[in-house]
């Protein structure tokens, strides 16, 4: 009985020593945060709304409604940023495959003839995907100001019953 007693306490000091060094982890950690310059938040919103705001308050984002519009006038370039084996699977219709880590190559031949004030849409799959942010601010960076995201925009589309193709990209 006395034995079991002893381990008891012993788990018990054990679990109390953790729990005071997670406590006191955390303080630091957040004393060290607030102090930093450019802290992180501590409640962030990471919505692809706002994870596709500029630091001017500017939205990279496009509706679907708003890239349908655009298709249809035929008044909009539409890159995929996906890679090369996945856009031969399915693509928005007339779209050119532009993936991010290939856009100095593409530049002189694609954009060559490409006004800086030209409508583009870029687009990946899946609300997470990056590709089609890093194409558009890569875009932005290069002078074209109307770079926008359809954000899960593979799949928006098929969902949208938009006309899509398969096979090579027509650089």
């Amino acid at each position: 009985m006395r034995g079991e007693r002893i381990i008891a306490d012993r788990c018990f000091q054990a679990l109390w020593q953790a729990a005071a060094i997670l406590l006191i982890a955390g303080a630091v950690g957040m004393a060290v945060n607030q102090a930093r310059p450019g802290r992180l938040p501590l409640v962030a919103d990471w919505s692809p709304e706002a994870r596709l705001t500029l630091d001017s308050g500017d939205s990279l984002v496009i509706s679907p409604d708003e890239a349908e519009a655009l298709f249809f006038a035929e008044s909009a370039l539409i890159l995929d940023a996906r890679t090369p084996d996945v856009f031969e699977e399915g693509h928005i219709q007339g779209a050119l495959n532009v993936p991010v880590e290939e856009l100095e190559g593409h530049l002189e031949s694609l954009f060559a003839d490409i006004p800086l004030d030209a409508n583009i849409i870029t687009y990946c799959d899946g609300e997470s995907c990056n590709l089609s942010h890093e194409l558009a601010l890569a875009l932005l960076d290069r002078g074209y100001g109307n770079a926008r995201v359809l954000v899960n925009g593979w799949t928006v589309w098929q969902q949208r019953g938009l006309p899509v193709e398969r096979g090579v990209s027509r650089q």
